[in-house]
């Protein structure tokens, strides 16, 4: 989903522009894994001067954003298979924890959003891209739903760590219709209020995610 530009005089330093514009791009697919980062060309495009990107590249480098290469420079990190399983590890806690919370807390206008997010969801089986941003806002609104702010920003961060895999999984064969009944059976444990049976239930349903991301990654066409 398209974000609103960023606009400098919203933030405290030039420094901070560059770091937040840039995880943008990370995060829309603009600079998509293994793509070269340059500092001058980054510099032009944002209208600033190559300090305050250098000092955003830092940061992205540290965070495990980018990653310096010989003869290269500065690349979005492309992540490996250990990468995958310890994200997907950290997202299986993080929405287990949501779902439970969300099935104690959550309004009722808010379950009634996630229930008409999936009598919408099945209309989108066949265009993988626009299901996997439909998937993407269901997620967010159960993480809404938790109303744990902590969890909230946790779960962003990740997020963001989530946007250096490549692809959806939403494009694997059979993986849309799976993942719209699991995304029903999370639902109806938050409609019944039961937080167990919504967290055993979002848990598996990344299990099945990541299970289809490895099969996405790393198997031969």
């Amino acid at each position: 989903m398209t974000q609103p530009a960023l606009a400098k005089r919203d933030f405290p330093s030039l420094g901070e522009f560059a770091y937040e514009a840039l995880r943008a791009r990370i995060r829309e697919g603009e600079l998509p894994p293994g793509s070269r980062v340059r500092e001058a060309e980054i510099a032009e495009q944002l209208e600033i001067s190559r300090t305050p990107v250098r000092e955003a590249l830092r940061r992205l480098e540290a965070d495990g954003f980018l990653a310096f290469e010989p003869h290269r420079g500065m690349v979005v990190v492309q992540l490996d298979h250990q990468s995958v399983m310890e994200l997907y590890a950290m997202r299986e806690a993080l929405e287990g924890t949501a779902a439970g919370l969300a099935a104690r807390h959550a309004s009722d206008a808010e379950i009634a959003a996630l229930l008409d997010m999936l009598d919408r969801e099945s209309a989108l089986f066949e265009d993988p891209d626009r299901l996997a941003t439909h998937n993407l806002q269901f997620h967010q609104a159960l993480f809404r739903a938790a109303h744990n702010r902590y969890l909230l920003k946790t779960a962003n961060a990740l997020r963001d760590s989530m946007a250096l895999m490549r692809g959806t999984t939403m494009a694997v064969p059979g993986r849309a219709e799976t993942a719209h009944r699991e995304h029903r059976s999370l639902a109806d444990a938050i409609q019944t209020r039961d937080s167990e049976a919504a967290e055993r239930a979002a848990r598996q349903h990344i299990n099945s995610a990541q299970s289809a991301r490895l099969k996405l990654l790393f198997e031969p066409v």
